[in-house]
């Protein structure tokens, strides 16, 4: 079963590849979606496939790269999007 969220991680999360180390693990996983570097400061992103492997790759969003410091990860849950590849917008 097809599972989206939409995520928001704020904390020291931009300028320490957080992205790259996202799409990484999302291409892994065999996550589709995207992850992009918000205006505030935070990450954002939609990740959809497998409700198993969305997870895993929200888990992995708690912790981030080695450089990163996590504060909060927000899930909402949202609207499958049919993604087919998993890429890092600007």
């Amino acid at each position: 079963m097809r599972k989206a969220v939409d995520v928001t991680v704020t904390g020291r999360v931009q300028g320490v590849s957080f992205r790259a180390y996202a799409e990484d693990r999302a291409r892994r996983l065999g996550v589709a979606g995207w992850v992009r570097n918000e205006p505030d400061g935070s990450v954002g992103g939609h990740f959809e496939g497998e409700a198993e492997a969305v997870d895993a790759l929200v888990d992995w969003c708690r912790n981030g790269p080695r450089l990163a410091r996590v504060e909060r990860v927000r899930v909402r849950e949202a609207e499958v999007q049919n993604a087919r590849s998993f890429d890092v917008r600007l």
